[in-house]
């Protein structure tokens, strides 16, 4: 029995206790534990078997029906003889959403045989064979366009095989998720087509590219990862000499944005693009692993830290910024504007798993854990056919999930990873078995002393009980460890970055056949170590109360605010189970008390928190006023966005001081308006709602992207005349990675009659970055009144707010 109490694990005197986090030795050779294939997990629950199912049958229809659409697979045919024409698509990258979802259909093969998909398959890859030049290189724009004398070379690519590949050619990063669907299919079906192409580009890659040949660096990383696949797969370590060259010849000089910046073992925090840093972290660890590599893991284990710590969202989302789709300044995490890209939830999934099987230690998993639940599973709809690209906190409805992109990254990294999710269940070593998640399956798998079959039956992520049938071959004894949620010992994330308001103190039991059992606890497992029977039965339950949560304090975006978990789902309140969809205006009491609720018709079952919270409406005098208690419902994050687009928000002000409140009823706010450019964030401009310091981009803005060099504009038009004496406009500027600046001029007019006439200012026109530029003017009286604004030459510009008084 443990007891859970003040973040410390108080187990009865029948236990034994260990204390410290000894460090697992990594074997040369390998991780020094095995994840167990999810080909050996069968899932039997009702939570992750059916989005399996439903992954097989929609997504990866879907995605090759867009690759097919969109001209993805015609390049391919184009590429290879079999049609004619241009390039078809936007990106040079385009060929990797066809590699990816062969992946993931090759993956889907495996537990859900399709003979119709697998012929499918086949000649898809018998297209990408024809596609493949005769020395091996596979890269279709340019081999499209050397057929129109090189007319049609995308603008990212030299004139030369590879030269900017360190920029954004991506002739490497489509390779890597060849070489990692070529395995994939080839442990599927046993047949190597796709293999075969794979290992003939890899041994061009090596040809060319080299410390004594062409010295090249992924600008997109995962080329890494798939030369390791290819060397496990053939045993040939010259693949696994390219994954290393290609880590070790980055930097020190190259860009931040890739990683690039400082050599790989040098690095000790996580920037730039955050799908490119959590591949090549993932791929670090595979050297780390593979070739015992100190040094590696040293930098890949500092960098976890840093983002863990310091620049992770309370949903496991990474990547605070859109501008460079990657990370910002520690403690930086902004709600509405983050990005929390899909792919990079994924990639991090690939990342902490990988420390875990260096490591042996469960907050990894704690991580992947609430990725998993949270940031990942809220970038793909329960229809299984629209995607999130980036994930936010908060929205005012300008967030809605796509059927497709044109850099359609995140659907087919989906339709490739949700198959492999079984595989994140168990993992081996020596006669240690490891229980990491909880979900309802049958799994085969092997120990040193023998075979073992597994039957768990979990209701997570609603339940917590467990219960697991332990099967040996033959009587045998060996470790049985399980995984202890940080969220039920009172951790919120490892380190402090969020942390519970309250401290549980609630037993957990572990009984095997009804008998309370001896256990260790060690790198946050609990260890059961006996001389295992046939049907010998563990049972336990990990306690789920709600819990209220809060940030760091130098995590400005969440300061007087709290966040509701319940077990691994992190919640929010979304508009249509609140007040006719007014959310980001509510707060809550301090010591406001949430109610769990399974509610069966709701977003086809789920759990939902009820409270009751308040509305806030500014007022005339500029101070926020609290309206009277309502009823407040919360649903999981990872369902938000299923009804359609509106305001959602994860942490809830517990004080006026904080909430987005109700405009007053100001000029602004009662006029009419129209703009020269339709955006369903319009409204942003009179919402009384502008940043709190400089580089504040929670609020809500209003821009003109993706126009350049030209005068836009904004009209109020007022019910009856109105005198009108000064002006205030907080411009909004996303440099340096964004693509709005301040601009270039700006002018206001007023309708006099029936002509726009320019205001008569006392002072100039000032335009400033991060603050209110005022303009007081010969007051006048008007119907309407407009806000000219001139676009720089080389960027678009907007608006977070327009004041007229």
């Amino acid at each position: 029995m443990i007891k859970v109490a003040r973040l410390s694990i108080i187990v009865a005197i029948v236990f034994l206790i260990t204390q410290g986090c000894a460090k697992k030795e990594i074997k040369g050779g390998d991780y020094p534990i095995q994840p167990v294939p999810f080909t050996s997990v069968k899932l039997t629950d009702d939570f992750w078997a059916p989005r399996i199912k439903k992954n097989a049958d929609v997504t990866i229809p879907i995605a090759f029906h867009y690759c097919e659409t969109t001209g993805r697979i015609r390049n391919f045919e184009i590429a290879g003889g079999i049609d004619t024409g241009k390039f078809q698509t936007i990106y040079p990258f385009d060929d990797s959403d066809v590699f990816k979802i062969i992946e993931g259909a090759s993956y889907s093969l495996q537990t859900l045989p399709d003979s119709k998909l697998e012929a499918y398959l086949d000649a898809l890859i018998y297209k990408i064979g024809l596609a493949q030049e005769d020395d091996g290189y596979l890269y279709t724009n340019r081999t499209i366009a050397e057929m129109h004398e090189g007319k049609g070379l995308h603008e990212w690519a030299d004139e030369k095989r590879w030269l900017k590949d360190s920029v954004l050619s991506h002739e490497l990063y489509n390779l890597g998720h060849l070489y990692e669907a070529a395995t994939a299919h080839y442990q599927a079906t046993g047949k190597k087509s796709l293999l075969d192409i794979a290992l003939k580009s890899a041994d061009l890659v090596i040809k060319d590219i080299g410390w004594d040949k062409l010295k090249v660096y992924p600008g997109h990383q995962v080329i890494e990862m798939g030369l390791v696949k290819l060397y496990r797969a053939t045993g040939d370590k010259k693949y696994l000499d390219m994954a290393r060259f290609f880590l070790d010849v980055r930097g020190p000089n190259g860009e931040q944005y890739c990683q690039a910046n400082r050599k790989v073992v040098d690095q000790t925090e996580a920037v730039g693009h955050s799908v490119r840093a959590t591949y090549m972290y993932s791929g670090m660890a595979d050297i780390a692993a593979i070739e015992n590599d100190t040094a590696y893991l040293a930098a890949i284990t500092r960098i976890w830290e840093d983002i863990v710590y310091r620049k992770m969202y309370l949903t496991g989302g990474i990547g605070q910024a859109g501008g460079n789709e990657g990370f910002d300044k520690p403690y930086v995490l902004p709600n509405m504007s983050a990005y929390c890209e899909t792919c990079a939830s994924i990639g991090d999934i690939f990342f902490n798993h990988r420390l875990f099987l260096l490591h042996g230690e469960s907050k990894y998993i704690d991580i992947l854990e609430k990725t998993l639940y949270n940031s990942m599973l809220s970038g793909v709809s329960l229809s299984a056919d629209r995607f999130f690209y980036p994930n936010p906190l908060e929205s005012d409805g300008q967030h809605n999930r796509s059927a497709w992109f044109g850099c359609a990254c995140c659907p087919s990294n989906i339709a490739r990873f949700v198959p492999a999710i079984p595989g994140y269940i168990y993992a081996v070593s020596g006669n240690d078995l490891f229980v990491n998640l909880f979900i309802s399956n049958e799994s085969d798998l092997t120990l040193e002393k023998g075979k073992v079959s597994i039957q768990q039956k979990a209701g997570f992520p609603w339940d917590g009980k467990v219960t697991l049938t332990v099967n040996p071959e033959k009587a045998n004894k060996f470790n049985l460890k399980i995984r202890i949620p940080g969220w039920a010992v009172n951790e919120a994330i490892p380190g402090n970055l969020y942390r519970f308001t309250d401290k549980i103190d609630q037993q957990i039991s572990f009984t095997v056949n009804g008998v309370k059992a001896e256990v260790t606890i060690s790198d946050g497992y609990a260890i059961i170590s006996r001389k295992w029977e046939p049907a010998d039965k563990v049972e336990f339950e990990f306690p789920m109360p709600v819990r209220k949560i809060i940030a760091d304090q130098r995590v400005w975006a969440d300061a007087n605010k709290v966040a509701l978990q319940r077990g691994p789902v992190i919640f929010c309140a979304e508009w249509p189970d609140n007040n006719t969809g007014k959310i980001l205006n509510m707060m809550v009491d301090e010591f406001a008390t949430f109610t769990p609720e399974y509610d069966t018709a709701l977003l086809k079952g789920t759990y939902v928190l009820k409270s009751t919270g308040y509305q806030t409406k500014r007022n005339l005098r500029g101070g926020v006023d609290r309206l009277k208690e309502e009823k407040l419902l919360m649903i999981p994050y990872f369902l938000w966005n299923n009804r359609g687009p509106g305001q959602m928000m994860v942490w809830l002000p517990v004080s006026e001081s904080v909430t987005r409140p109700l405009p007053a009823p100001t000029l602004a706010f009662t006029s009419t308006i129209r703009t020269s450019k339709a955006g369903n964030t319009i409204q942003a401009v009179r919402d009384q709602i502008i940043p709190l310091y400089p580089g504040d981009r929670s609020p809500s803005d209003y821009n003109w992207w993706p126009e350049t060099n030209k005068w836009h504009w904004i009209e109020y038009d007022f019910d009856q005349p109105v005198r009108i004496s000064k002006t205030k406009v907080y411009w909004f500027d996303d440099g340096p990675e964004g693509g709005c600046r301040i601009p270039a001029e700006w002018e206001v007019l007023y309708l006099n009659g029936n002509i726009w006439e320019s205001v008569k200012g006392y002072n100039k026109y000032k335009i400033t970055k991060d603050g209110l530029d005022s303009l007081m003017f010969q007051p006048v009286v008007t119907s309407s009144v407009k806000l000219k604004v001139l676009l720089p030459r080389n960027y678009s510009s907007g608006l977070y707010e327009w004041i007229i008084e």
